[in-house]
């Protein structure tokens, strides 16, 4: 049979939004749908529960200086710069809260007192925060070697400077079902060569193209690894995840790489801080 008038959602909706639905319309399955009204996804009552809560740890990078931010950073962490009315990283937190994942350490060390002045133990953001202190700066990963002791699960690792609406629970499960030692998120990017561009062989032009699209894909800065791969990080010392990757392929490891479509913003320049301002209200509720 058809409902006449279905109650749907969009790809925006909060998790506890889409529980109040299904209860007070006593139902278990709302439609997904895209700006143009397509469904795009199915969300059931099970599958909500399924992603209440989830045990795998969540570690993020914010001890950068924020640099290429100019006179933004001055006095305030990168992570502590406002979009949409927040911090950066409080819609990080808030993104993986939402999804299950409440267990979180944040990399300080940059303006440290004030990001944990801020967030503290977490628990008015629903979540479970701890700290990592870098006494110097130590990348993107480095300070995963100062744990006192090894997760028990996979764990997300991630810069705190992203703006995105990727799906955790999915990238957790791509990486379950792959058995790798780490998993790297991808997101497409586009290069448009601004001349026509000519494929020669020997003297002989055999192609032309004028003004291609380059596509590539690039790191996201998206992450999880198994409790086992930081045993190639090297104890206290600068040290990027481009580098620990490459570190496992020398090593002959297995490592995936899983391609992100939703949202996603790398907020490293002006421009893209004005950009992730301009765009916050119609992706995140304020």
């Amino acid at each position: 049979f058809m409902t006449k008038d279905p109650q749907t959602a969009t790809s925006t909706t909060k998790r506890n939004q889409l529980e109040h639905i299904l209860k007070n319309n006593d139902i278990h399955h709302i439609p997904i749908l895209d700006s143009n009204g397509v469904v795009i996804d199915l969300i059931t009552k099970a599958l909500l529960e399924q992603r209440e809560s989830y045990d795998n740890q969540v570690f993020l990078m914010a001890g950068g200086l924020g640099s290429r931010l100019g006179k933004l950073t001055k006095n305030t962490p990168k992570p502590l710069l406002k979009i949409g009315g927040k911090p950066i990283l409080e819609t990080i937190i808030e993104n993986f809260v939402e999804q299950g994942f409440r267990d979180i350490t944040i990399s300080v060390n940059y303006k440290k007192e004030m990001i944990k002045d801020y967030f503290k133990d977490g628990s008015d953001f629903g979540a479970n925060i701890k700290y990592i202190d870098e006494e110097k700066r130590l990348g993107t990963c480095g300070s995963l070697s100062l744990l006192d002791k090894k997760p028990k699960l996979p764990f997300f690792v991630m810069n705190a400077d992203l703006l995105t609406k990727t799906d955790f629970v999915r990238i957790l499960e791509f990486h379950n079902s792959h058995n790798s030692l780490a998993t790297m998120a991808l997101r497409k990017y586009e290069i448009q060569i601004p001349y026509g561009v000519v494929e020669t062989y020997a003297e002989e032009v055999i192609a032309l193209k004028e003004k291609p699209v380059e596509q590539y894909f690039i790191n996201a800065g998206i992450y999880i690894l198994e409790p086992d791969a930081i045993d190639y990080i090297p104890n206290n010392e600068y040290f990027d995840m481009t580098q620990l990757f490459s570190q496992l392929l020398e090593f002959k490891q297995t490592v995936s790489s899983y391609p992100i479509d939703a949202y996603w913003l790398d907020i490293g320049r002006l421009n893209e801080l004005e950009q992730a301002n301009n765009e916050y209200d119609k992706l995140f509720e304020v």
